[in-house]
């Protein structure tokens, strides 16, 4: 990766406890470049104003840059449809509206939903709701030794009374990338949809919904170099215009009378209240950067940085890797023998090294893995070598620290 790129995000360029920052959390939440920076500081320097609404000059420019950002979005995963796109707050708010309007309507007693136990919460709470509200039964696709899916026990799951298919695309725990494409394929055989969680999988790969012929797929600005509190739930148009919206107020409403009202047309309808315009813009300009960049480059520049990741901590004596030997994404978990990894991440803390350390909002998969919490290392595009080979020598001098504890 061009070094000039670490040089555009303006916060890595400081010291923490007196050490050079090394940022390993973008699993997280990734930084920014200084071109979402700037094109948020000029939307709401020049074009601050609400969208569809006005026929004032400034209405007309924040409408045109909000759902340009929307065309964007459609362009980058290949949505056969700008309609199709429907703005949230992340991934998380998009997999809830899935659950709450399609889900909803949609399974029954006897139903099926099929997950797996690798599922961050935002994509298992909400079917445990559905299953809850509808009876429904939840069932979980089998984990192989290492964290993989089996396409044969995909088959096995997945039955002619199974409505939903969801999982994420990649994991965050794990770093594996699944099969969604075939998992999809075995879903639509059995007459059920498929919904992804693409937090994980749309900052570090090309993305092809049409391809992947997933009906829903969820994806967060803040995690690709964009703004918090704005992501995006592409949905197959007549799946969309069979759901119902779940919030109701302005913008989303056609005609409003004193007993009854209806709903604009896509993507309009799930969009009630005020939008996130700014959130939109950045997004917008995020997505300019990393295909500036190339998401092939990108992806080639983790895959290489975790195996150079992989091969130096398992140079550590009592270190241990959770996961296949070999990934494609930049997730490294890990735990550095009995020292607890909040004690971990405070101690690499000291020396300017940001980690995640918990059960990163996957509880059931901690105790499939018989802990109760890891510590997470992940890389994006602004990583480089050096960052793993400071984390090395860190945890090598915790380990000494903590002594007869790892």
């Amino acid at each position: 990766m061009n070094p000039s790129i670490r040089e555009q995000f303006p916060i890595l360029h400081q010291e923490i406890n007196g050490h050079p920052l090394v940022y390993l959390d973008s699993a997280a939440t990734s930084q920014k470049p200084r071109a979402v920076i700037d094109a948020v500081k000029h939307y709401y320097e020049y074009e601050n104003s609400n969208v569809h609404r006005g026929v004032h000059t400034l209405g007309s420019r924040a409408t045109d840059a909000y759902e340009g950002a929307r065309e964007k979005v459609a362009k980058f995963i290949n949505a056969r449809r700008t309609q199709e796109i429907i703005f949230t707050r992340g991934t998380t708010t998009a997999l809830n509206l899935v659950a709450s309007s399609y889900a909803r309507a949609n399974c029954k007693e006897g139903d099926e939903i099929v997950i797996t136990q690798m599922e961050h919460h935002s994509n298992l709470i909400p079917w445990q709701q559905v299953a809850k509200e509808t009876g429904a039964t939840l069932k979980y696709i089998p984990l192989q030794p290492d964290g993989h899916i089996e396409l044969s026990d995909v088959e096995q799951t997945i039955t002619s009374r199974t409505k939903i298919v969801a999982i994420a695309y990649v994991s965050n725990v794990m770093g594996l990338v699944h099969p969604v494409k075939q998992i999809a394929e075995i879903a639509h055989r059995n007459g059920a949809i498929i919904v992804v969680d693409g937090a994980q999988s749309t900052p570090h790969m090309k993305v092809d919904v049409q391809d992947l012929d997933c009906d829903f797929y969820a994806l967060s600005g803040h995690k690709m170099c964009g703004p918090t509190g704005i992501g995006a739930l592409y949905g197959k148009k007549a799946l969309l215009e069979s759901m119902e919206p779940i919030e109701f107020g302005g913008e989303m409403i056609n005609d409003v009378g004193l007993y009854d009202s209806n709903w604009k047309e896509l993507p309009w309808k799930f969009e009630g209240g005020t939008p996130i315009i700014a959130g939109a813009v950045g997004l917008g300009a995020a997505i300019d950067f990393l295909e500036q960049i190339g998401m092939d480059e990108i992806a080639h520049h983790e895959g290489v940085l975790a195996a150079y990741a992989t091969e130096r901590l398992s140079e550590i004596d009592g270190l241990r890797i959770y996961g296949p030997a070999k990934r494609h994404v930049g997730v490294v978990t890990f735990n550095l023998g009995d020292v607890h990894p909040h004690d971990v991440a405070t101690v690499l803390d000291a020396s300017g090294i940001a980690i995640r350390a918990g059960h990163h909002c996957c509880q059931p998969l901690m105790r499939w893995l018989e802990v109760s919490s890891t510590a997470r290392a992940s890389f994006y595009l602004y990583n480089n070598e050096q960052d793993v080979d400071r984390l090395v020598s860190a945890l090598i001098q915790t380990k000494e620290y903590f002594g007869d504890a790892t």
